[in-house]
């Protein structure tokens, strides 16, 4: 992630100079402001044209005639979150990928009005490059909370107080503008920007950002390729329409030298482009992916406008505007907190084991308590066994609910001693991020919840295993007791290949499929 933030970085860069200096090198020719609307159009092509190269080069243009890839994906609202009981992801089939296939060209028309209204609000006279770029960053802010929300993400307090800090931001940088007829077409570019980019996220959310690669670099590829057709179709339609300034964008503008210019921001865009979509394309939360993305973009812009000012004679930016940058690194810092907090966490922390399954009524808590009968049989300092519910949707209806009676049915036979909280005492809850943190090992039931939880905390990768190396332990669940002991009997089995055999059972630690055994040293 930090060779993308830095590579955002770099390209953010020459594209804010090129174009301011091309927007007022051009006022000073004709005396007066330029309508962006000309720009725009050598701007667009230019990155139509170079936008083959990158898909060529990197090869990347085959993952578009692929099938989408079987695998885990994030809920959408409403909906259940497959696959929750471990069973193997189905093949789309044709439907499937004829609906993928349209929600990525969606997702390529909402970022071809990010990248108009972009180039656009840096073509506006009077209004700074810092000023820009803190409606629009702060904007995204505040939208990544709300999307990872609606997402059915965990959102962390840190998050909620950096959408504060951000809303501050915007208004301390609107209140610093003085003349308002300037402002407001820079308003109505943002609210265009906005909607492009919460319909982005949502599409994003939808089909790709699970950690699959082939299905990532599937809807990069589609996306990357539809973007500037789309906005090339979307201004020669405005030009047809009567639009002056893109009929002119389209016509005598582009027979004059200058159109090189432009179109060379249209090249610049299209470096930083594929810089920001892969940082966007993490599986993590979008409340971990916007900060890098936008203290990238605020950095170069703060970086462009002190250049503008030496090399064009720009203004400075104000102090409402730099005030207002202070405010949104804030708000950044914020919502990097989490993963700041878990790199500094306790080593106590480390010695946590989290069980996993879908609803957190049958096998995780069997585990959990089983593992604590184990370690209590063993002695010494045990590790803290707690248990948790991947499948959101399902874990929400049944927050709170208590364990199976089959399933506790199946601890009495095991003979497994409750310890100081007995099994009726359970209720259901769902896995979050943090339970992810702080060094704990993550068993997983099965192989796709163990996707589902890299999909929830990427940072946990070499924590997280399944249970039981040898293949899924099946759900148990709407099944008589009898498969509810049988479950129960192949849980402990495989937490005592987990863990050292308690004193009097043999002594040493059988073979397991290479994962930490938390109960000597787990991995941190």
């Amino acid at each position: 992630m930090a060779w993308l933030a830095l590579g955002y970085f770099a390209s953010y860069i020459p594209y804010v100079m090129l174009l301011k200096i091309l927007v007022h090198t051009m006022s000073d020719a004709v005396g007066g402001p330029v309508d962006g609307m000309v720009v725009l159009p050598a701007a667009a092509l230019g990155q139509l044209a170079v936008m083959p190269v990158f898909l060529l080069v990197s090869g990347w243009w085959r993952y578009a005639l692929r099938p989408p890839e079987p695998g885990p994906r994030p809920p959408a609202p409403g909906r259940p979150r497959p696959p929750a009981q471990g069973s193997r992801p189905r093949d789309p089939g044709p439907r499937g990928a004829a609906s993928t296939y349209r929600r990525e060209i969606l997702a390529g028309l909402s970022a071809s009005l990010i990248i108009g209204t972009t180039t656009l609000s840096f073509t506006f006279s009077g209004t700074s490059v810092l000023f820009v770029l803190l409606l629009m960053r702060g904007g995204v802010l505040v939208m990544s909370p709300l999307m990872d929300k609606a997402r059915g993400r965990h959102v962390p307090r840190s998050a909620w107080a950096a959408l504060a800090f951000s809303l501050a931001a915007v208004l301390v940088a609107i209140g610093g503008v003085r003349d308002y007829r300037l402002a407001m077409p820079s308003l109505l570019c943002l609210c265009v920007y906005l909607v492009g980019y919460t319909a982005r996220f949502d599409l994003m959310s939808r089909v790709a950002k699970a950690g699959v690669a082939g299905t990532d670099r599937r809807y990069f590829t589609v996306e990357h390729a539809t973007a500037p057709v789309c906005l090339v179709l979307l201004l020669g339609a405005g030009a047809l329409a009567g639009q002056p300034g893109l009929r002119t964008g389209f016509t005598d503008f582009l027979a004059t030298p200058t159109a090189w210019a432009a179109a060379g921001v249209g090249v610049a865009y299209e470096v930083l482009f594929v810089f920001g979509t892969l940082i966007y394309l993490d599986r993590r939360a979008f409340t971990w992916c916007v900060p890098a993305n936008r203290c990238a973009s605020l950095m170069s812009g703060l970086v462009a406008a002190y250049a503008l000012h030496h090399l064009a004679g720009l203004p400075l930016p104000t102090d409402a505007e730099l005030l207002a940058l202070v405010m949104v690194v804030a708000a950044v810092a914020a919502l990097s907190a989490p993963a700041l907090a878990q790199r500094r966490g306790p080593a106590a922390h480390r010695r946590r084991v989290v069980f996993v399954c879908g609803g957190n009524t049958s096998r995780s808590p069997l585990a959990e308590y089983i593992a604590r009968h184990e370690a209590a049989g063993r002695g010494g300092h045990a590790p803290r066994f707690t248990s948790a519910g991947i499948d959101v949707e399902a874990t929400a209806r049944r927050h709170r609910a208590r364990m199976s009676p089959h399933a506790r049915a199946a601890l009495r036979e095991l003979g497994v001693r409750p310890g100081w909280r007995h099994p009726r005492y359970h209720r259901a809850r769902p896995l979050t991020p943090d339970l992810c943190r702080g060094g704990a090992v993550v068993y997983c039931m099965t192989g796709a919840q163990r996707e589902a939880v890299l999909a929830l905390a990427p940072e946990a990768t070499a924590r997280v295993h399944c249970l039981d190396p040898r293949g899924d332990i099946p759900n148990p669940a709407g099944q008589p007791a009898d498969a509810h002991l049988e479950c129960a009997r192949r849980i402990r089995q495989a937490v005592r290949a987990r863990f050292p055999y308690p004193p009097g059972n043999g002594g040493s630690d059988p073979p397991g499929d290479g994962g930490p055994h938390p109960g000597t040293a787990p991995a941190g």
